[in-house]
């Protein structure tokens, strides 16, 4: 009888803030590419070009807020403008949930939505399960990244994972929980966001370590 496979999720996707890195990012063994246009100079439409020309993987084009971690700090109409070029060269966009009015083009051009949500405190549980339902009202992935007070919050989040609608992504901010990042994945959580030598976020894995991880728990 063959092994039962224990990790049935875990795509590894690279976190750039330089579309340069993208070629490393897909050697080391990452899946899918998230370019954190917040955290990159110049135009948009450039980076992702530039990306694209260095990697075959899918890629993620995030301009994350600064209510949610990133360094955008316009309106939702200034959103649409900046993300609006990039639309048709990638395979995901990342819209928050603040942004959802403005996802009518990424879906019009048949382009993948990663609905985010994240917070600098615990969702109780009943409403995650709310939150899960308002994220896949215009998005296919809901991505809800939460920050555990303590281990009740964090097992009560893997619940979530595990309970919820697939596909579904969840995650943690900060360092405290830092191997919840590895545990969600074999609950059901799709993506694992990684850094190449850059993080985006404190407590991120690296891609190499991430691979080895999964090469453990498979």
């Amino acid at each position: 009888m063959a092994p039962r496979q224990i990790v049935r999720y875990m795509q590894i996707v690279a976190c750039l803030t330089d579309p340069a890195q993208a070629a490393a990012a897909e050697a080391q063994g990452a899946q899918v590419l998230e370019l954190r246009l917040d955290l990159m100079e110049g135009n948009p439409k450039d980076r992702v070009r530039q990306c694209k020309a260095i990697s075959r993987l899918p890629v993620i084009a995030t301009l994350r807020s600064a209510e949610e971690g990133g360094r955008y700090f316009g309106s939702p109409e200034e959103w649409q403008k900046k993300i609006a070029p990039v639309i048709p060269l990638v395979e995901y966009i990342d819209v928050e949930q603040q942004f959802a009015r403005m996802a009518g083009p990424v879906k019009a051009a048949g382009k993948g939505i990663i609905a985010s949500h994240h917070t600098a405190g615990m969702v109780p549980l009943p409403i995650l399960f709310v939150l899960e339902q308002e994220l896949r009202s215009y998005g296919e992935i809901p991505k809800i990244v939460v920050t555990p007070g303590n281990e009740e919050d964090l097992i009560d989040l893997i619940a979530f994972t595990r309970a919820a609608k697939k596909p579904i992504c969840t995650g943690v901010m900060g360092a405290a929980f830092r191997y919840a990042r590895a545990i969600l994945p074999l609950f059901g959580s799709e993506f694992v966001y990684c850094h190449t030598g850059v993080p985006t976020a404190v407590g991120q894995y690296s891609v190499e370590e991430f691979v080895t991880l999964a090469k453990l728990l498979s």
